[in-house]
This record gives C-alpha cells, sequence and structure tokens, in this order.
C-alpha cells in the first residue's frame, strides 16, 4: 500500500507543473489562427539568382516552424527597402527580418520604433552592427557573409585561378557608394591592388538603375573593355552583374581566360561561365541560411527568449573544381 502524500508536497508539485507549463505554453502571438507572423526583406527580385536560394530557404523555416511569412522584394532599392520596413512595422507583426543597404542612420529610427513596439528585429545578408549590439538582447541577430572578408577572398581567389602579376591592370565593377554594402567591393579591390600593386586596379561604381536592372549595364560594361584592351581581370560582389559578364565578354570578342572575372551568387548564368572558363571563382554565401536562419531566429527569440546569433554564412568558393558538384543544388533552389 503506498504512504499517502501530505498536502504540502502535493501543493509544491502542482506549483512547479503550473510554473513548468507556463514556460513551454507558446508564446501569444499576432496571427488570427495563433502563428507567429514574420515580415522578411528578400532584396532583389521573385525568382533571380541573387534571391531564389534565400527565398527557398525562408519559406522552408516557415513550413517547419507553422509560421505565417509575408515576403519583400526590392529590387535591391533602398528607398524601397525603407518603405518596406514602414509596411511591416504598420502590420503589427510578431517579428521582422531587415537587409541593412539603406544603413544605420536610415534604418535605426525604425527599428527603433519597431523594438519599442514589442516586435523582434533581425538582418541579414547586409549588416547593421551598431543595431545588432544595441537589440542583440531582444533577438537582433545577422545571417550573412563577412562582407569584407567574401570580397577579399574572391579577390584572392582572381590572383591565384588567373595567375594575375604586378602590373597587370584589373576593375573592380560594384557598388561604392552604399554604407556597409561596399565593404565586399572594397574587399575584392584590396585583395587585387595587394598583388597587382597601386595604381592598377581601378573601381567602377553601380548605379542604383544597374543595380535594380544589371542588363542596363551592358553598354557601360562594353564601353569600359573597348577603353581599356590591357584589361586582365574584372572583379564584383554583386550576383547579376557576375551573371551577365560571361556573355559581355565573349561579345566583345574575348576568350575564356583573357580577362578573369570572380563574382559571386550561384545562377544559371554564373555556373554556365565557371564551367565556360569566364569565372574562376565566384563568392558562395549560402542565401539558403540567409533565408531559413533570420525566420527561425525570430522564431527561437518569440519562444525562448534567446539573443541575437551572428552567424557567418559566408564559407568558401565555388571553382571549376567544385562546381559539377554544386550545379544540381543550384538546380533545385537550394544553394
Amino acid at each position: 500500500m503506498r504512504p499517502k502524500v501530505k498536502p504540502i508536497y502535493s501543493a509544491m508539485a502542482f506549483g512547479l507543473a503550473s510554473a513548468c507549463a507556463l514556460v513551454m505554453a507558446p508564446v501569444k502571438s499576432s496571427g488570427a489562427d495563433g502563428k507567429i507572423v514574420i515580415y522578411m526583406q528578400m532584396g532583389g527580385d521573385p525568382g533571380i539568382a541573387s534571391v531564389l536560394a534565400r527565398t527557398t530557404g525562408a519559406e522552408a523555416a516557415a513550413k517547419a516552424l507553422g509560421i505565417e511569412l509575408h515576403e519583400q522584394y526590392a529590387s535591391w532599392d533602398s528607398k524601397k527597402m525603407i518603405d518596406q520596413l514602414k509596411e511591416a512595422i504598420a502590420a503589427k507583426p510578431d517579428g521582422i527580418e531587415i537587409m541593412g543597404h539603406p544603413g544605420e542612420d536610415a534604418m535605426g529610427p525604425l527599428v527603433d520604433q519597431a523594438e519599442a513596439e514589442g516586435i523582434i528585429v533581425t538582418s541579414g545578408n547586409n549588416p547593421l552592427p551598431n543595431l545588432e549590439k544595441k537589440y542583440k538582447d531582444k533577438g537582433f541577430g545577422y545571417a550573412g557573409a563577412d562582407l569584407y572578408a567574401g570580397g577579399y577572398l574572391t579577390g584572392q581567389a582572381m590572383v591565384e585561378s588567373g595567375k594575375l602579376k604586378p602590373g597587370d591592370k584589373a576593375l573592380v565593377w560594384d557598388i561604392f557608394h552604399q554604407e556597409g554594402r561596399s565593404r565586399s567591393s572594397q574587399g575584392v579591390f584590396d585583395a587585387l591592388e595587394k598583388t597587382l600593386g597601386k595604381g592598377n586596379v581601378e573601381k567602377l561604381d553601380v548605379t542604383q538603375d544597374i543595380d535594380s536592372d544589371a542588363t542596363k549595364g551592358i553598354p557601360v560594361m562594353t564601353a569600359y573593355l573597348a577603353a581599356h584592351p590591357d584589361l586582365k581581370a574584372i572583379g564584383t560582389q554583386h550576383g547579376q552583374l557576375t551573371a551577365i559578364l560571361p556573355k559581355i565578354l565573349k561579345d566583345a570578342g574575348k576568350k575564356p581566360g583573357d580577362v578573369v572575372v570572380g563574382g559571386i551568387d550561384l545562377g544559371p548564368d554564373v555556373i554556365a561561365g565557371i564551367k565556360a572558363g569566364y569565372v574562376v571563382a565566384s563568392f558562395d554565401q549560402v542565401l539558403y541560411l540567409q533565408g531559413f536562419d533570420p525566420v527561425m531566429q525570430i522564431w527561437l527569440t518569440k519562444k525562448y527568449l534567446i539573443p541575437g546569433l551572428h552567424q557567418d554564412t559566408g564559407v568558401g568558393l565555388v571553382t571549376p573544381a567544385n562546381v559539377d558538384k554544386i550545379a544540381p543544388l543550384i538546380q533545385q533552389g537550394v544553394r
């Protein structure tokens, strides 16, 4: 016969069970059906190479975690990203993922507003380090590459694979006018200049219209090639520019290897350029994780108060040596 449990212990057990139930209970969310609601900036346009894997990752996380996901596409327009953040705050979701392209001065006051209203904010693709530090304990993390390190790695690969030497002429065609974003292009520049020497690497800034529609850059680069017949290398950390460079070079009469290209992202045109020998290296920033991780970050913070995690997704390069293994995954939209 089991002994009777004394009332005091029964009360303690009940209290402990109640506390555990409160800890483990789902956090109240803003969705009509109780789902956590997240607004997420994707950057470019739906389906393009520099966005597709990010979208795939975000949607996979939302499905796995039962999240209501609202995707925002901006054609890489910083002003539109600011407007999208305003729209997201007005919707009063549980969380918002933003990109840092507009810079901290522009995004800071809006992030402050969102945080004051109890909205979890995190970031991806382009960092906002001061905001991340300020709101880290409230879930503000970062999922993306170290921009400067990624650019520098790309430049180093161009030197090594393209057998570039001191005195060779190179161009970095990229965004130099945006706060934060220019760190990646500066990384490419510094790596090339270290070997080629000062005065041998030139910068060509990308305007907003070319940033949004890379095909508008075709006549710009065609003219540059005609004016610089001794050019040996073109570096960029702009995915859509990387994608069009092989065709521009081919149309200009350049054979694979005449002008070494180092770029970023893994769309079909970039992969074709690597296989054809025009692109010697493309920085792999693992866009799938840039989609998956921010959604998971907000979910973890909402449910378990986990602080912001800084996750470096820029882990390597795609080159002629490994492109055949990775290409099938790219076709599936996950790399």
